[in-house]
């Protein structure tokens, strides 16, 4: 193989919709400082090392994103690519690198491009770990998009593209749990061209621990590198594009179930709102705390949907993005067709699904209302009842002492009045006239608060 290269195409997030126009993602530095690290590590490319002083992003190695505001172009350096100079190795090639940082609006993208020192140097199967190919794997870049591996190299006409493709992609994963898997093969540019995709088995559905594996292999001496260098800006956006599209997918299905398990609760507590007023002496208690929690899980929910609603605009701005790549790579040379089945496919199932979840969570934002209003029309006819018992206690229980307090003070033997010393006589049977006027105002303050129980008894039984 010749005119071998390995290119790491990785794309990071870098800002939502939700941050200020002044604020960043909290690990919107991430890849540059993975990147740094395998300059000091693995690949021992000097200026690799010192990425943060190539940045503009970066002053005195600090990360300083508002130093990126008001440029007039995508890329992150003043100068263009950064050539990385070249490292050893044990076979005693040297390994040439070159670095390509952007920012994609909301997008970091970086290309990181491994190439032997000649173009004519052969490099043979088990010379690709020379390339360091474990550092250039999601566990070591933690792109939070997404990323893609492209090896390109002129190969014998006589040589078995797909056998060859296989084995390339299964030594770039040598050591690591993962095993490349063939999703589609076409041409491009002249060149055959294979896809392979791989997940971390413990954590598939992480876009920052999958990589996308494409195999250009050229055995027919097509103009493939000519072309790929006029469309390079295409193809770079193109799997922007396709990242963000996957990723984007991914936090609407989230965003979803978070909704529909808030739906769900909602559901439940429409089935259990017979029972929780079934009781009167806990009617008001439970009333009150739905009143309390439901507001917070309504404001959640439409959360939660404003969300879907944000994914499925972004989806579609980047479907528009994705077909628009397409059509300039197109209009250079042959593409893949599993491209054009891949928008065709993103159209009809994930912008539409995320539709139809919409369609079906936006009425749960009615249900909320209604819940709401329903509860708190109970409360209201539950607190002006209590407040009618209330007033109907007081009633009786003032009219009671107040002819209670009329009668005891009207008699003679009145303690206020005459202010009467009591004491006991010897005679036990003989009733003193204080105690008997005591009794007698008892006795009337029963009978008038029972007079009034009556009265305000008709008088409620007539209102309802």
């Amino acid at each position: 193989m010749k005119n071998f290269t390995i290119s790491l195409y990785a794309f990071h997030l870098r800002h939502t919709l939700t941050d200020a126009p002044d604020e960043v993602d909290p690990a919107a530095h991430l890849l540059w400082e993975n990147l740094a690290k395998l300059g000091a590590t693995t690949l021992p490319f000097t200026a690799l090392k010192n990425l943060h002083s190539k940045l503009i992003c970066y002053q005195n190695n600090n990360y300083e994103p508002q130093r990126e505001q008001g440029r007039q172009t995508e890329w992150l350096t003043d100068s263009g690519s950064i050539d990385l100079g070249t490292f050893p190795t044990t076979a005693g090639i040297k390994i040439q690198g070159n670095l390509q940082p952007f920012r994609l609006h909301d997008t970091y993208a970086v290309d990181l491009t491994l190439y032997p020192e000649s173009p004519q140097i052969s490099i043979d199967i088990p010379q690709l770990q020379l390339f360091k190919p474990a550092s250039l794997l999601p566990a070591s870049i933690q792109a939070s998009i997404g990323q893609t591996i492209w090896i390109y190299a002129e190969v014998d006409p006589s040589e078995d593209c797909e056998q060859l493709a296989e084995k390339l992609a299964t030594a770039f994963l040598a050591g690591t749990p993962s095993n490349p898997v063939l999703i589609d093969r076409d041409k491009l540019f002249g060149s055959s061209l294979f896809e392979y995709q791989t997940v971390d088995p413990n954590n598939s559905q992480n876009p920052a621990e999958q990589c996308q594996i494409m195999v250009l292999l050229n055995n027919c001496q097509a103009d493939t590198i000519a072309q790929t260098t006029e469309a390079y800006d295409w193809l770079l956006k193109l799997l922007a594009s396709y990242h963000k599209i996957h990723y984007i997918y991914r936090l609407a299905r989230e965003s979803y179930a978070r909704s529909r398990a808030i739906y769900s609760q909602l559901d439940r507590q429409m089935r259990d709102f017979p029972t929780q007023i079934a009781d009167p002496k806990t009617r008001l208690k439970n009333l009150n705390q739905l009143l309390t929690k439901l507001p917070f899980d309504a404001m959640d929910y439409h959360s939660s949907l404003g969300d879907i609603k944000a994914h499925h605009t972004a989806i579609t701005t980047n479907i528009k993005n994705y077909e628009t790549c397409l059509k300039k790579i197109q209009s250079i040379g042959d593409c893949p067709q599993f491209w054009q089945e891949f928008l065709d496919r993103t159209r009809d199932r994930w912008q539409n699904q995320i539709q139809i979840d919409l369609d079906y969570l936006t009425p749960g934002q009615e249900l909320f209302g209604q819940m709401v209003e329903t509860i708190r029309g109970v409360v209201e006819i539950e607190q002006a009842e209590s407040d009618r018992r209330l007033e109907r206690t007081i009633q009786i229980v003032g009219t009671g002492l107040a002819t209670g307090g009329i009668v005891v003070s009207s008699n003679p033997y009145s303690l206020i009045e005459k202010k009467l010393t009591f004491q006991l006589t010897a005679n036990l049977n003989t009733v003193h006239p204080f105690i008997f006027s005591i009794l007698i105002s008892i006795c009337a303050a029963f009978l008038a608060g029972f007079a009034t129980w009556l009265l305000t008894r008709s008088h409620l039984n007539s209102r309802q």
